[in-house]
């Protein structure tokens, strides 16, 4: 039996980087990527990984920015490929990990 990624190599991890950037916060108005939140993305295999976090535990829109992290990288990934997306709240988010981009976006 063939494998289900025969014909789809899985993409680079600056192409899955760069497909997050489609996900915003919409507390923020800004993607994940410049704000910092999204601290490791990898391929392993026939796996995509992501570690991220929010910029507060009590993220009301949580939930759905998970769903918006995984429908990105599917809309990337080879048919068979897999996700797996991980919150963490370790290191705890802050200000100085957003992008020169995020900054200027916020007048800081």
């Amino acid at each position: 039996m063939a494998n289900a990624l025969a014909e789809g190599s899985m993409p680079s991890v600056d192409s899955l980087r760069e497909a997050l950037r489609s996900v915003i916060d919409p507390e923020a108005g800004m993607n994940i990527v410049d704000l910092g939140l999204v601290y490791r993305v990898a391929v392993e295999g026939e796996v995509a990984h992501v570690v991220m976090t929010m910029t507060s535990p009590a993220c009301p829109m949580g939930e759905m920015m998970l769903g918006d992290v995984e429908a990105a990288l599917r809309a990337v990934l080879p048919a068979g490929a897999r996700t797996a997306v991980e919150l963490t709240w370790s290191p705890p988010w802050d200000p100085s990990m957003m992008s020169d981009e995020a900054r200027r976006h916020f007048d800081w």
